[in-house]
């Protein structure tokens, strides 16, 4: 078998004009030439492994930090970058993204910088245009989509922890609510108590902290109790743990860091509900069919969808997912991503997805494909989802929930049976309609911000945006 090589140049590089040394001083150090150093920083020599057990002895650091790379995700980021209208006609090709990501990644760090910069501005316009009161580009939500994307939509400590809670053998699917709650008194003396609908109005759970006791909503579902229990486990029993990501995210906002605290808890109850392995043999085996693993786990549709979008273990990934969840008016209310697709910060989603029709046909699944102005292609899934009715003037407020991923993967996913797959047609799609290059679009709600349009009063377009 073909040995894979390994190039670490940038990052050895990096390490020695850290602690300030030579290439003579730092090659000494190892035990090699200082010409050899010198090919290893321009990547133009492969790093043995001899040398990677020098670095790790000579700096007191585990030689897989030098190997491990987020080059998918950084090329993924390049693409958008030299894809968009701003960037002009000459796009690079892959393998010139891939040697600028190896040869200078403070450079390409640096478009990334200007890139967001120039994104973030144009969304805070977009936002200000569409009075939706945001005053900054930063926001506790939008520190939650980077924290996870970042980490590739896993954290490795979490599954750890929620494998401990459950343990194999400690309970079975239909006891979590009994196994929780002795856990919750046992191990953290907190009385768990269902309570009235009166008594929390229109919150679903409480957490009692002068009295040490968790209140949970009788209008929950037995599913969201569940999830509500292993959600405050998580907050109260692994805080440091959740801190502990935080800070290494670089989020030290208290608005940040609370939004993301929560919604690493709620990957911890969702991971406790959902083992990673046996979620995701079940999710192959059944060619990802969502309504089977929400019965097979005892968790809600929305559940089983978002689950599914952390199935990205080092070594044992799923099919990378995005998700999007809005309201009726088409807000996105919840989004997370395991692809390139761009999702937008501000406003609704694009018209065209089918997400937005699923409203009219309750419960039903709509399977789309889309493409994006950049030209990627994905297979979406599109379904309403319900919330908790705590009483009648709660009721029908109903969701929907899209759940997509790159085309080439639709064959693997149950709901393309139907679907001739080399004549499928594509909906062409934007990330909104603020942030859309798209001219012709015949549901444009917005001029865009990308492109201004001269207008020919001569002539009228499919809209009141094009002449």
């Amino acid at each position: 078998m073909r040995q894979e090589k390994i190039f670490i140049g940038p990052k050895m590089r990096a390490l020695r004009q850290e602690r300030g040394l030579t290439q003579a001083a730092f090659a000494e150090l190892l035990g090699v030439s200082a010409s050899y150093v010198n090919l290893i920083e321009k990547n133009q020599r492969n790093a043995s492994l001899k040398l990677l057990i020098s670095l790790s002895d000579a700096f007191g650091m585990d030689w897989r930090e030098f190997t491990q790379s987020d080059s998918r995700l950084a090329i993924a980021d390049l693409r958008q970058i030299t894809n968009h209208p701003a960037f002009g006609e000459s796009v690079p090709d892959i393998e010139e993204l891939r040697s600028a990501i190896e040869n200078a990644p403070n450079l390409v760090n640096g478009l990334f910088n200007i890139f967001k910069a120039y994104r973030a501005l144009g969304e805070k316009l977009a936002a200000s245009n569409a009075a939706t009161g945001e005053a900054d580009g930063s926001t506790g939500e939008q520190a939650v989509h980077d924290l996870f994307r970042s980490s590739h939509n896993y954290f490795d400590v979490l599954e750890i922890r929620a494998l401990e809670l459950r343990q194999p053998g400690r309970f079975e699917t239909d006891e979590f609510f009994s196994a929780l709650k002795t856990h919750l008194s046992v191990q953290l003396g907190i009385e768990t108590r269902i309570v009235p609908v009166e008594t929390l109005g229109s919150s679903l759970r409480f957490f009692d902290r002068h009295n040490n006791r968790l209140l949970l909503s009788e209008g929950l579902d037995y599913t969201n109790k569940v999830f509500q229990m292993a959600h405050s486990i998580a907050l109260i029993e692994h805080s440091d743990t959740l801190n502990n990501i935080t800070s290494e995210g670089g989020i030290t906002d208290s608005e940040e860091t609370g939004r993301c605290r929560v919604e690493l808890a709620n990957y911890f109850a969702a991971a406790v509900m959902m083992p990673y392995k046996d979620f995701l043999n079940e999710a192959e085996s059944s060619s990802y069919d969502f309504e089977h693993l929400a019965t097979k786990f005892a968790v809600s549709y929305e559940h089983a969808c978002h689950r599914v979008t952390t199935m990205q273990k080092p070594g044992n990934k799923g099919i990378p997912f995005f998700f999007l969840r809005i309201d009726r008016a088409g807000n996105v209310t919840k989004r997370f991503n395991a692809t390139p697709i761009q999702l937008g910060r501000y406003g609704g989603a694009c018209p065209k997805l089918d997400v937005h029709f699923s409203f009219r046909v309750p419960g039903r699944i709509f399977p789309q494909f889309v493409e994006m102005p950049d030209g990627q292609r994905y297979f979406t899934i599109n379904r309403t989802v319900d919330r908790p009715t705590l009483k009648y003037t709660t009721e029908d407020k109903r969701l929907a929930v899209s759940l997509g991923c790159a085309a080439e993967h639709a064959s693997r996913i149950v709901y393309s049976q139907n679907i001739n797959l080399s004549q499928s047609r594509t909906t062409e799609i934007g990330v909104n309609c603020r942030l859309c290059p798209r001219h012709h679009c015949d549901q444009r709600a917005h001029e865009s911000f990308i492109h201004g349009v001269v207008i020919d009063e001569d002539r009228r377009g499919v809209t009141r945006f094009e002449s």
